[in-house]
């Protein structure tokens, strides 16, 4: 069986993710969606709630597996005996930063590859920090994230009366 694992923050799930999680789902027996847990940052929502909204808008996609991990990306990979890891970019500044993250996890586990699927164009400006931004405000989401993590953000940033 072929694994690949696909990381990330995930705060929040975006169509952008999606697009990565739908597109590596058809490429690989098995697609791990993993949060990975980070000491330093405060996300605006914790890991179950990612992991609850993640396990929602991908319930339609059979291979697919919601999980968490500390430490190394590699590391993880590895215990789960992934073939490759998958990350999505939106523009070439992302590509730099992943490449140099690919080469280091090359040079750690070389059995282990990385695939990297560009946003779709109509997707390439969505990030969630811009997701965040724009429901901080009051602003609508819609376009940008799934019904559930609309609701979500809504009940998150209730507008004041």
């Amino acid at each position: 069986m072929r694994l690949a694992v696909y990381a990330g923050s995930f705060d929040p799930v975006t169509f952008g993710h999606l697009d990565v999680v739908h597109r590596a789902a058809a490429l690989f027996d098995r697609v791990v969606v993993a949060i990975g847990r980070h000491a330093t940052k405060q996300p605006l929502f914790d890991n179950e709630q990612r992991m609850s909204l993640l396990r929602e808008v991908t319930r339609n996609v059979p291979n697919v597996e919601i999980d968490e991990f500390d430490g190394l990306l590699i590391h993880y990979a590895k215990a789960r005996r992934a073939v490759a890891i998958v990350r999505g970019f939106r523009a070439a500044t992302d590509f730099e930063y992943e490449l140099q993250i690919a080469h280091a996890n090359a040079d750690m586990q070389p059995e282990i590859d990385t695939v990297f699927l560009p946003t779709r164009v109509e997707r390439g400006f969505v990030s969630a920090s811009l997701v965040r931004e724009i429901a901080t405000h009051g602003g609508d989401v819609t376009r940008y994230v799934p019904p559930a993590v609309a609701a979500a953000l809504s009940l998150r940033y209730v507008p004041a009366e």
